[in-house]
């Protein structure tokens, strides 16, 4: 079967290479830190973004997408310049901005999830969501590393991100089951307040 849907189909293939770059990212941002709980969190979070790109992929090799090489370019290249950053950034930036993008991950694939929904295939649901879920779990893990920060406040008005602005409408406290996925995100991209 192949898929007529240019939105899903970009969306997949920016999802497969942006999970290299974030996993070339935390390899730096692992390495930079001297905590010895924090490195072995943040590689594992690594973990989980190549898990993700492999199922990506056989989502993308299930309707023969092929992989962009303008995104593998250029993701390779983020990643592994975020990555050398890390030493030099200092430690608040790194969890900032890690939170940040994967606050606005959680959506990518809640959006796919949907975008497969009005296609009428529901085979992915189960990966999809289990992928939204650990990506909003992931920025629980950075939130609560900054969250008492002082640079805070002024980081989240500047990239609309933090204590009170999220990119995502998920409250994994509150509940998140993957029945009422396809009501999370609507205003995906949206500054959610």
């Amino acid at each position: 079967m192949l898929l007529n849907d240019p939105v899903l189909i970009n969306l997949l293939k920016q999802a497969y290479s942006a999970e290299k770059a974030a996993s070339f990212a935390y390899q730096g941002h692992a390495a930079s830190v001297k905590d010895i709980q924090e490195k072995k969190a943040i590689r594992q979070i690594e973990i989980d973004e190549w898990n993700h790109r492999a199922e990506v992929l056989k989502i993308m090799n299930q309707y023969q997408l092929p992989v962009s090489k303008w995104y593998e370019i250029k993701y390779h290249l983020i990643g592994k310049t975020i990555s050398a950053s890390c030493y030099v950034i200092g430690w608040f930036m790194p969890f900032y901005f890690a939170g940040n993008l994967e606050s606005g991950n959680v959506c990518e694939y809640v959006r796919m999830k949907r975008l497969f929904n009005a296609l009428g295939i529901t085979e992915h649901d189960e990966v999809l969501y289990e992928m939204s879920l650990k990506e909003k779990e992931h920025e629980v893990y950075f939130y609560e590393g900054i969250k008492d920060s002082k640079l805070l406040p002024v980081f989240e008005k500047i990239f609309a991100w933090g204590k009170n602005r999220r990119k995502n409408d998920i409250d994994l406290e509150a509940g998140f089951e993957i029945e009422n996925t396809n009501t999370y995100c609507e205003h995906y991209g949206e500054k959610i307040r």
